[in-house]
């Protein structure tokens, strides 16, 4: 249960995911559309109702494309893409085949709405981080087309004639995208996650956000908060105090981290390379805006994603050649494709049903299923890079054991890929790392599912987040351990979870033995920032104590308490 909202002066704490302060009054949005009954009959005329569902999803899709070219009018290009994928989602064919199967069957229109969606969200959310974040989007769509069924009010931001702090238990990109950001000071969230959309938008439009925030949405609307977006704080009835001083600090930092430009580093000269995540060429941009020097994690899912049969490899060549030639003196990082049973894709079918499919046959298990397919994406990769002057690496997902790495190495080099290596995210892969370390040239540590599987905690269950913290010693001690392999044979490892994002995690991963970082490109500013201000030796004690310590809490203190550049950051 979320803890109450904290009283007058006192602080709520979440996960900033978007930097600078705001200030201002709550407004909420909107409770959520009520969930159709179970067991709702039509009245007997299927066709009616299938036409007035398919109308209402066509209804929902001329919305979100008229926001997405409101969202373009005033500049914001990431958010008329999500809300043209989002419409692309309302008009999907197989959904539509399912709400009129539904609806054959007897159920009621919206009903039927509601469950179809159902199947593509258990989908989701079972996925990666990335994908699991879409959640939120899948389900905006479903209120929206429901609302229109049941005729209630479609949720969405309030009207206020003031700045505000929107706050939310979580934010649909229908209505971020075409916020005002005069108007918006602030996003706080009860839910989210770095990856999120609303994470993602507010760093595009610029705004402070705090996701993950216990208590938020129990505030009462008009309450004056004061929203710090590297902190990760929400301040209750702030003085005026202390919103000048947050604010002064924001500006010193704001102007700290433009002063932080150039390759990553420690501040005596220990070079540390940042690296953009990014889902394609729509993405390099920000990348190179936000000084990354290549590219950690290239996700070529999102090439198969909602398709029939796979890309061409003309069109994967094209994908990865765009990627390659934005970094002409740096390296891409490639993770071939990451599908199966959690992320099921038609021309991949899943050899059965699996109970529990985040541990089922996913990444490179699954390919090695279909090794036409994994053929195919690495003769594009190779092809793609022939002639260019980036360092092409390529990494396998879900690796287990030292014989996958040498199949996947022996895969690469057969199509001509030099540099193969395999993503760390199974503790078991990081247990025995040294074995792995003799057969790929590189690791990199998601992050993520490394923590996922090392607590045995499902990171899209709110309940278990306190054990989906990457903080926790258990954690750090695997990636140590993969790190310490990596150093022995001569292998580099970088990090390409979201851990690498936070400015004081980053340090103690650097002080692990992380041989460069990979993060969403909005974070690397402050990153870079942060490692400026410290030695490399400040960042192994930073690791040390963090490692000795019993929980997460403990460790995230201990290590801050070492690293005093945080402070310069206001951080």
């Amino acid at each position: 249960m979320p803890e109450a909202a904290a009283p007058a002066g006192g602080t709520l704490r979440g996960a900033g995911v978007s930097p600078g302060v705001g200030a201002g009054p709550v407004r909420v949005v909107a409770a959520a559309v009520p969930e159709p009954p179970a067991g709702a009959r039509h009245g007997g005329d299927a066709e009616a109702e299938r036409a007035a569902a398919l109308a209402a999803l066509e209804a929902v899709a001329a919305d979100l494309e008229a926001r997405a070219a409101r969202a373009e009018e005033v500049g914001n290009a990431e958010g008329r893409d999500v809300l043209n994928a989002q419409a692309l989602m309302a008009r999907d064919p197989g959904l539509a085949d399912g709400v009129a199967a539904k609806i054959g069957e007897g159920t009621a229109a919206a009903r039927a709405v509601y469950e179809a969606f159902g199947a593509y969200r258990d989908m989701l959310a079972g996925a990666g981080e990335y994908l699991a974040a879409r959640v939120a989007d899948l389900d905006d769509i479903r209120d929206r087309a429901v609302a229109r069924l049941l005729g209630v009010p479609v949720p969405g931001v309030p009207e206020s004639d003031e700045p505000f702090v929107l706050v939310a238990r979580d934010l649909a990109p229908a209505d971020t995208a075409v916020l005002d950001p005069a108007k918006v000071v602030a996003f706080v969230t009860l839910e989210g996650g770095p990856t999120s959309h609303t994470a993602i938008l507010a760093r595009t439009m610029g705004v402070p956000a705090v996701v993950a925030c216990p208590g938020c949405t129990d505030l009462p609307e008009g309450t004056r908060v004061l929203v710090d977006g590297a902190a990760g704080t929400v301040r209750v009835d702030p003085s005026d105090d202390e919103v000048r001083a947050a604010q002064d600090a924001a500006a010193a930092r704001a102007s700290i981290i433009a002063s932080a430009a150039g390759p990553g580093g420690t501040k005596d000269g220990h070079p540390v390379p940042l690296l953009a995540n990014i889902g394609g060429p729509q993405d390099v941009e920000a990348a190179v805006a936000n000084g990354a020097e290549g590219v950690g994690l290239y996700r070529t899912e999102f090439l198969f994603l909602d398709r029939a049969t796979p890309p061409s490899a003309a069109e994967q060549e094209e994908a990865y050649r765009k990627v390659l030639e934005a970094f002409p003196k740096g390296k891409v990082v490639v993770r071939t494709l990451d599908a199966g049973a959690d992320k099921p894709l038609a021309f991949l079918p899943p050899p059965g049903d699996e109970p529990n499919p985040a541990l089922g046959e996913r990444g490179l298990r699954m390919l090695r299923r279909h090794p036409e397919v994994l053929e195919a994406q690495l003769g594009a990769l190779s092809r793609a890079a022939e002639g260019l002057t980036a360092r092409l690496e390529v990494m396998a997902p879900m690796v287990t054991d030292a014989e996958e790495a040498a199949f996947f190495a022996r895969a690469c080099r057969d199509a001509g890929i030099a540099h193969p290596g395999v993503m760390i995210e199974v503790p078991a892969a990081a247990l025995r790392a040294r074995d792995l370390a003799a057969e790929v040239e590189f690791f990199s540590l998601g992050t993520n599912d490394l923590t996922q599987y090392a607590c045995a905690a499902d990171r899209q269950i709110g309940g278990l987040a306190h054990l989906q913290d990457p903080w926790r010693p258990a954690v750090l001690d695997l990636v140590a351990l993969a790190a310490g392999a990596a150093a022995e044979a001569g292998r580099s490892c970088g990090v390409c979870g979201e851990a690498g994002g936070d400015p004081a995690l980053a340090c103690v991963l650097v002080g692990l033995g992380a041989t460069s970082l990979s993060m969403s490109a909005p974070s690397l500013p402050l990153v870079r920032a942060a490692l400026a201000r410290h030695t490399f030796d400040q960042c192994r004690e930073a690791a040390q104590a963090a490692l000795g310590a019993r929980t997460a809490q403990a460790a995230r203190e201990a290590a801050r308490a070492l690293l005093p550049g945080l402070a310069e950051l206001g951080l």
